[in-house]
């Protein structure tokens, strides 16, 4: 199945324009590397690929930092694509020398983590490149080729198979588990392992685990380091590590500084539901599962932050919750407002919280549902 990702007419603009580079993150397996080919195919000229999981005669070059011996391995080419970037030490002022000295070279490089990409190029670049972020195929990207009918005929697999580039070449539900298990095995697992300096791999799947079931739920690092039998520092930094490698993201707590609302624990939700599903074992259908709520809140959650990412917005979201109880799944403040969302699976009718609006006048509110999801997440 051919899916137009977003970015690629950004970041060829981008390219042609700006004479920067380009820096593009997200979880491995998400399309990176097919989005750079296409973006080179597109543009013409003679590309190097230099890819940080295959060293190469090129390695020592470009590790090098000598402007003669990086030099010699560039002259020629029109574009450089550096992929998994974040495997090559010291990369960041390696290409901030390429940047400064080979003016017409456009430059493209991809990172599957920001566990060590970010502090490696986000300083040497700074003002020398741009940076974007690729997620799993979003229902923007799956609307440009399918009808509202098609989306929704096809929302029950999103929530349980999730929405990784190879699940859509995949036709049976056998087989989808199976590229799930792998990646988690194969390059989940593996890259926390190398850089997180992770020594108890059993610890950090027991904490995805109790992570996955967990979803819209405010989480307790204590409890979770009571269960695990670790620190409370060492899960916060697992969690912070889990979130650098694009798996799993945070939402806090929504506040004004008034004492009656509750922000002192984070909710966490995962990049993608197949993933989530896997790692709990769990990828029956939506009749066989009581955690359906879960799955929508996660869904609407990631989907709306896709919207708003290619769309180049500035936004903040967090949830809202009172000490008396009363709740919003999101809190949604940007473009000078301020929204409050509630997400049912169901087409229940839902009223507005009264105290949502007594102690935000002005604000909006809104339920999503099965009713008008698409027109939040498009």
């Amino acid at each position: 199945m051919d899916i137009n990702r977003t970015l690629r007419p950004q970041i060829i603009k981008s390219l042609n324009e700006a004479q920067k580079g380009v820096v593009m993150y997200g979880p491995r397996q998400v399309g990176k590397t097919t989005l750079a080919n296409e973006i080179i195919g597109f543009l013409g000229g003679k590309a190097l690929t230099l890819n940080g999981d295959q060293r190469g005669g090129w390695w020592e070059a470009l590790t090098s930092r000598e402007l003669s011996k990086i030099k010699l391995l560039v002259s020629g080419y029109d574009i450089l694509f550096v992929d998994e970037a974040q495997r090559i030490p010291e990369i960041g002022l390696s290409l901030k020398i390429i940047l400064d000295n080979f003016k017409g070279l456009k430059m493209i490089v991809t990172g599957s983590s920001s566990l060590d990409l970010a502090s490696k190029i986000s300083e040497p670049l700074t003002g020398r490149a741009y940076s974007y972020k690729l997620w799993p195929i979003s229902i923007g990207e799956l609307a440009q080729t399918n009808t509202a009918y098609e989306l929704e005929a096809g929302l029950e697999e999103r929530l349980i198979f999730g929405s990784y580039p190879e699940i859509f070449s995949i036709s049976s539900a056998e087989a989808r588990a199976e590229y799930l298990r792998n990646l988690l095995d194969t390059y989940l697992y593996k890259d926390l392992l190398e850089f997180g300096d992770i020594r108890n791999s059993a610890k950090i799947r027991d904490l995805l685990k109790l992570l996955a079931f967990q979803i819209g739920s405010q989480v307790s690092l204590a409890e979770l380091a009571t269960a695990l039998e670790l620190s409370r520092v060492t899960v916060d930094r697992y969690i912070d590590l889990l979130e650098k490698s694009f798996v799993i993201f945070r939402l806090g707590g929504f506040s004004r500084n008034l004492r009656k609302e509750v922000t002192k624990m984070d909710k966490i939700y995962f990049y993608d539901l197949g993933v989530r599903n896997a790692l709990i074992g769990n990828l029956n259908l939506l009749k066989d599962r009581d955690d359906v709520g879960k799955l929508w809140e996660n869904f609407l959650m990631v989907e709306r932050a896709k919207r708003l990412s290619y769309a180049g917005e500035i936004y903040s979201h967090h949830y809202w919750r009172l000490s008396s109880g009363a709740e919003l799944d999101l809190v949604e403040e940007g473009g000078g407002k301020l929204t409050g969302f509630e997400f049912k699976y169901s087409k229940k009718r839902t009223r507005v919280p009264k105290s949502w609006l007594g102690t935000y006048p002005g604000s909006g509110f809104a339920v999503i549902n099965k009713d008008n999801w698409q027109e939040f997440v498009r």
